[in-house]
């Protein structure tokens, strides 16, 4: 199968690993208001060209490919969609923001380095630095390697926070995330110890796997803060990977402080066992 990806209409560029065209990225996506407008990738493919990211599937239309989102900053919805609101539960709310590309700081084939400001309609909240970079690790396995770092801008401070600081159990999302594709199965989910949705939901571990039909994900976290974020994890109602911000309380996040983060992607064709996913880690996240 060959890949079939294609620079859109839309404000975007190809990602190619090693001269072979992975993903598109549109970093000023024409999208709805209500969806939370931010640049994302999609499609990514593996070398072999089999498609391993959705864009507004109708189950969760804000579901873009690979992107940072957060479903609340200081009330501010990020992520898309409905807002869990404390005794309303979710809640159609006009709080959505607007990650808006500010420049590049370098572009080249195989990634960029990019300036991103996280808007209302009153002003910055966030400036964030983002740097994404596709490597070949052999003829079956590439690497994204995505790093933001989201600088309070606002002038006050602020907090980060998710449905499950809101009251919704479960749901600590926000950060990181990843729509898979969805399939007739439902896609393995597993770590270094453990098989399945729910003993890896919420969990912490230095790496994760989600195993589709024909293909697999490896997400690690490359930095020990990274590390210590659970992980948002969904497989049969859809699949989806996030690595999440603000899990168990709210994250503070000063005037002028820093929150970074590093996410490595192993993307690899075929179902890879356990020793061979912990392999490409070993081979990509290094602190």
């Amino acid at each position: 199968m060959t890949s079939s990806v294609q620079s859109s209409v839309r404000s975007s560029v190809v990602l190619r690993c090693a001269g072979r065209p992975v993903g598109c990225y549109h970093y000023r996506p024409e999208i709805d208001t209500r969806l939370s407008p931010r640049p994302y990738l999609h499609p990514l493919t593996t070398l072999q060209g089999l498609r391993v990211t959705e864009e507004m599937p109708q189950d969760h239309l804000h579901h873009l490919g690979v992107s940072v989102a957060v479903p609340d900053i200081d009330g501010v919805n990020f992520w898309g969609g409905r807002t869990f609101v404390r005794g309303r539960g979710s809640t159609e709310l006009a709080n959505h923001g607007t990650q808006r590309h500010d420049g590049w700081k370098l572009r080249d084939s195989d990634g960029f380095v990019e300036d991103v400001s996280w808007r209302t309609a009153q002003g910055e909240l966030l400036s964030e630095y983002r740097t994404v970079a596709a490597t070949e690790l052999d003829d079956r396995a590439w690497a994204l390697d995505f790093t933001f770092s989201l600088t309070n801008s606002s002038g006050r401070d602020l907090s980060i926070g998710s449905p499950a600081t809101n009251g919704r159990p479960g749901a600590g999302y926000g950060g990181f995330f990843w729509r898979a594709p969805k399939e007739a199965g439902t896609p393995h989910v597993f770590t270094q110890d453990t098989d399945g949705e729910e003993p890896v939901h919420g969990r912490r571990a230095d790496w994760l796997a989600l195993a589709g039909n024909g293909w697999t994900l490896v997400f690690a976290g490359a930095t020990e803060e990274t590390r210590r974020d659970p992980w948002f994890v969904r497989s049969r109602e859809y699949p989806g990977v996030g690595s999440a911000l603000a899990w168990e309380g709210r994250l503070p996040v000063a005037a002028g402080e820093v929150v970074v983060r590093r996410i490595v992607t192993v993307v690899a064709d075929g179902r890879l066992d356990r020793d061979t996913a912990a392999a490409y880690v070993r081979r990509v996240a290094t602190a």
